[in-house]
């Protein structure tokens, strides 16, 4: 099963560790460890704590164990979240293909993963958010970020993007 949760991406793999690093050794409920993150990461609310949460056990960089969940004992790496994001993460093999289409002339952003993803968006979500396309619209956003952090998508532009105007991604590097 893939996850759905795809928090703001990090402005880089250690700010991505501290977040990991907020997910206790010792195993805690749900609630315990979403107080600990919303804590030291300064979260606004228990929804975004448990957001990152699922997330992190996307990326195995947490575990949900018959104790509850507790830090995994692994880096987070680039090739570790590039193997989440391709593998755990909801739409992430279907951004990865649209990237490898995309081009300079005609770069994949998130208006357009959105497109490509919607009448696939689960629905219990669009029953139980009346505004559920801008909801998506902005984890296409996110997740094209998360693919950009780690060299699976790369920006093109001029970096004078508006919200009208989103920025666009081509294939990274790493894909």
């Amino acid at each position: 099963m893939r996850l759905k949760p795809v928090p703001e991406p990090p402005a880089d793999l250690d700010a991505l560790r501290e977040y990991q690093r907020a997910v206790p050794l010792v195993p805690g409920t749900a609630d315990d460890c979403c107080a600990r993150l919303r804590r030291r990461r300064d979260l606004p609310d228990r929804q975004t704590a448990n957001d990152w949460l699922a997330f992190l056990r996307a990326l195995d960089l947490a575990e949900d164990t018959s104790r509850g969940f507790v830090r995994a004992d692994a880096e987070p790496t680039p090739e570790r979240v590039r193997e989440g994001l391709r593998e755990e993460v909801l739409f992430g093999p279907e951004a990865l293909a649209a990237l490898r289409e995309a081009s300079t002339d005609d770069p994949l952003t998130a208006p357009d993963l959105f497109a490509a993803t919607r009448d696939r968006v689960p629905r219990h979500d669009r029953a139980r958010d009346p505004d559920w396309e801008a909801t998506w619209r902005g984890r296409a956003a996110r997740l094209l970020g998360w693919l950009a952090l780690v060299d699976l998508a790369a920006p093109v532009g001029d970096g004078t993007e508006s919200p009208e105007n989103a920025p666009g991604y081509v294939a990274g590097d790493a894909l």
